[in-house]
């Protein structure tokens, strides 16, 4: 039987413009974060998954190791769309668990500062305000099943495609999801926008593609993250502070869309997040109830509202009910995106999945400073990269 993975160290730089770091210099701050809170170094690592995406053709994970050590292990170069972080991960977690090593270092990190990928647009130098990008500039509103190709739009669709299905949504409802994710982000200083926004505000702003506005898309920016893993043998060795702050890895999924006799061209973001919650909640022998709390992908407002469902937070057909209950504020029964998400916290596409790792880690483990969400045990993380691929990740409180 293969043992249990722990995430020993974990880091992640704060999230917003880095003029002065290069992509390299991001992943050496991570990694070496990472190193440093798990008590470890780099010559203890038998593996390095390093993910990116923007220039994933340069072998980011050589030189990573070129700033903080060439050790001669195996290196796995990951590109996978916005489950690059978490698909990096899952790589050094399979290392460890076949018993290849008994550690292994895994890094995501992006410059994406005004790039305008995905939410059509990039916020000022200011922090709070958005600038036109010259790449898709504003997308307008989009019909039909196969009327875009575009983040905004098909995010857009697949919202109101929900909507149709089980009703109850609403312009002002997508907004008000918006709303809780900033006025979560002010209490997240790692956050590349801490800015409360009313509901007001948000429908009032330029639109994107109905029904998202600029502040219901994910904020593209810079940043990396990394995370060290090891296996329970060699975890038993180690100093008893280091096992106590040591996060028990009980799911590690990742999927990729089954055939299905259905549209091939609108992207399906539902069934492989629904097949991974269900694979994450069987391998970690728990149920979405057992959860404390959950960071999940909110690339758009809408985003979030289907994944309340698909990884089965609430009835099939009940998100609308599930975030109308409150469950999902950090107060609420099912906190959801503490961290501001995608939304505020920022999207450096391949940091983002291990990102939304170190804030469940940080809740698991009482180290979340003013967010804290009080005695989480249990947390889930999810990630999408279209595509496609879907990664999910249970976590649990060490219980020495």
């Amino acid at each position: 039987m293969a043992e249990d993975v722990w995430i020993l160290g974990i880091h992640m730089t704060k999230f917003g413009k880095h003029k002065d770091l290069d992509t390299v210099d991001l992943a050496a701050e991570a990694a070496l974060g990472a190193l440093a809170d798990g008590g470890v170094s780099m010559q203890q690592m038998g593996v390095l998954a390093a993910g990116n995406l923007m220039n994933a053709a340069a072998g980011i994970g050589q030189q990573l190791q070129k700033q903080i050590g060439q050790t001669g292990v195996p290196v796995f170069n990951v590109a996978n769309a916005c489950a690059t972080g978490a698909t990096a991960l899952k790589t050094a977690i399979m290392a460890v668990k076949s018993g290849e090593c008994d550690m292994g270092l895994a890094v995501g990190v992006e410059k994406l500062a005004g790039a305008g990928l995905l939410a059509g647009g990039a916020r000022k130098e200011d922090s709070n305000t958005w600038e036109p990008s010259g790449r898709y500039g504003a997308v307008a509103p989009v019909d039909g099943r196969i009327g875009t190709e575009t983040m905004p739009g098909v995010f857009a669709q697949i919202g109101m495609e929900y909507g149709h299905k089980y009703g109850g949504t609403s312009f002002e409802l997508f907004a008000r999801i918006s709303e809780k994710n900033h006025a979560h982000s002010t209490l997240n200083p790692l956050a590349a926008y801490q800015k409360k926004f009313t509901v007001e505000e948000i429908m009032n702003d330029i639109m994107i593609a109905y029904p998202n506005t600029r502040p219901m898309c994910s904020a593209n920016c810079d940043g990396a993250a990394a995370a060290v893993v090891i296996s329970d043998s060699a975890l038993k060795k180690l100093s008893k502070e280091q096992q106590k702050r040591a996060i028990k890895v009980s799911a590690s999924v990742l999927t990729t869309d089954p055939y299905q006799e259905a549209c091939q061209i609108l992207p399906d973001v539902n069934t492989l997040t629904r097949n991974a919650a269900e694979q994450a909640y069987e391998q970690a022998g728990i149920g979405p109830d057992d959860l404390d709390l959950v960071e999940l992908h909110d690339c758009f407002a809408t985003a979030e509202l289907v994944h309340y469902d698909n990884l089965k937070l609430c009835e099939p057909g009940g998100a609308v009910d599930f975030f109308q209950s409150g469950a999902t504020w950090r107060d609420g029964k099912t906190p959801v995106n503490v961290s501001g998400g995608l939304e505020s916290k920022g999207h450096p596409i391949a940091a983002t999945g291990i990102a939304n790792i170190w804030e469940v880690c940080h809740h698991l483990r009482g180290e979340a400073g003013d967010r804290q969400i009080e005695n989480a045990k249990v947390g889930l993380a999810h990630v999408i990269g279209l595509g496609s691929a879907c990664g999910v990740h249970i976590l649990e409180k060490s219980a020495a």
